[in-house]
């Protein structure tokens, strides 16, 4: 995929909806996958990814530290969309890592181990296990300002085209887009790696 014109795709996919944008993507894929861990929002690119190829594979990395929300809310996505899941957990489990470093503060030496053991590892060997070329992510312009730099198609720093259908998309068009296609959405989402108390994944960027 490095030696497409990406400036050039983002000009011809600018106007288009998130449906054309999977379909146009899934037309270049030979080996597409879809990366979720169910924070909020995450239902529209889960159903609209799986509305087109409905074999789609979806791959979670569950950091373990989930809420009991968040976990009710991705057993009824799986169960309603029906999606083709393939779950990825740390090699240590979460009763083992409480004991020896509980959640460490961002500024603990500790946290960038915890946050390789927890997300990065698991992330890293689902990629390499699938080797995709086509990766579909809910990620949205004014996340954040490395979200702002890149457009609905980039390229990740391994070559593999990265998807975002929803990336022109607010909050309140997300909210419509739920509505029309009647999604139930879920906001009590943690993310231990964050140091805030109701903590967002970055893993994505």
């Amino acid at each position: 995929m490095e030696h497409i014109n990406i400036k050039q795709i983002n000009e011809d996919l600018k106007d288009k909806s998130p449906s054309e944008i999977i379909g146009w993507a899934l037309s270049v894929a030979k080996n597409p996958v879809v990366t979720t861990n169910f924070r909020p929002y995450e239902v529209a690119i889960l159903h609209a990814c799986t509305h087109v190829n409905a074999e789609l594979k979806v791959i979670w990395c569950d950091t373990g530290y989930n809420t009991p929300q968040t976990y009710k809310h991705a057993n009824e996505l799986i169960h309603s969309l029906g999606l083709n899941v393939h779950l990825y957990v740390p090699q240590q489990t979460t009763a083992h890592r409480d004991t020896i470093m509980g959640i460490p503060q961002i500024e603990d030496p500790q946290h960038k181990i915890f946050t390789e053991q927890v997300k990065l590892e698991p992330f890293t060997r689902a990629m390499e296990e699938h080797k995709p070329d086509v990766w579909f992510t809910n990620l949205r312009n004014g996340q954040t300002a490395f979200r702002d730099s890149i457009n609905v198609v980039s390229l990740s720093k391994d070559g593999v085209l990265k998807v975002s259908p929803f990336y022109n998309y607010t909050d309140e068009q997300l909210d419509a887009y739920l509505e029309e296609n009647e999604l139930p959405n879920e906001f009590t989402y943690f993310d231990p790696t964050k140091v805030l108390e109701n903590r967002e994944c970055g893993l994505h960027s």
